[in-house]
């Protein structure tokens, strides 16, 4: 049986901005009644109460916060290591019939370089490669040929080792690129894996995308 709550629960729930800015206290329950009110009574075919509405978002605000939070909250205070390497180079290639072989090559240089920082991700149109600084001649030697898209230097990566959980808990990437993106953090890249994930941002704002993610742990 549909309801004035729940359909005002599926409404915010569909919306994270919006839940996140109720559980702050930032939004004018009010206004923001008058604004779904239509969407309500069309749902129910039926007049509601402006006053109903507000009521309902108040005390969805508080239970969908903490029943979202708590959860993500419980899984970040068992992030595992935090690494932090500095001095990468980003490119993107355009995908092309050589591009892996390539690839390839590249790895059979630096397999035996314990010290080099790489990784890699493929899209449909575009291939990336993160790497050290100190190899970037030798890329571009051996990717000689290939349309670079993008080339970014002067970059830092923090990768973070997630417990297990984080497969399983809905909005958790969500809540932790909303804090880098409140501190004004410019995320150049996001590489995962099932159970850890680097982002890539510049030289100048590792120190703050840092303090963000280690302070993960004791919200």
């Amino acid at each position: 049986m549909k309801t004035i709550s729940s359909i005002v629960e599926n409404y915010i729930s569909t919306k994270p901005f919006l839940l996140t800015a109720l559980s702050q206290g930032i939004i004018n329950l009010t206004s923001l009644a008058r604004v779904i009110l239509p969407e309500i009574e069309q749902e129910l075919e039926k007049e509601v109460k402006q006053g109903a509405v507000v009521m309902a978002l108040k005390r969805l605000s508080s239970d969908l916060d903490f029943r979202t939070n708590h959860k993500i909250t419980k899984v970040l205070k068992n992030i595992g290591e935090i690494t932090v390497r500095s001095f990468l180079t980003d490119y993107t290639f355009l995908i092309s019939d050589s591009i892996l072989k390539k690839q390839e090559e590249l790895l059979s240089h630096i397999n035996s370089k314990k010290d080099v920082f790489y990784t890699s991700s493929r899209g449909v149109n575009e291939t990336n490669i993160v790497i050290s600084s100190s190899m970037n001649k030798l890329v571009e030697d051996v990717f000689e040929g290939e349309k670079i898209v993008q080339k970014s230097q002067e970059l830092s990566a923090i990768t973070v080792k997630l417990p297990e959980e984080n497969v399983t808990t809905s909005g958790l990437y969500y809540f932790i690129f909303q804090r880098l993106a409140w501190e004004g953090v410019v995320i150049k890249e996001v590489i995962s894996t099932t159970n850890e994930f680097t982002i890539l941002v510049s030289d100048e704002q590792i120190d703050v995308a840092f303090k963000v993610v280690k302070d993960l742990r004791n919200l």
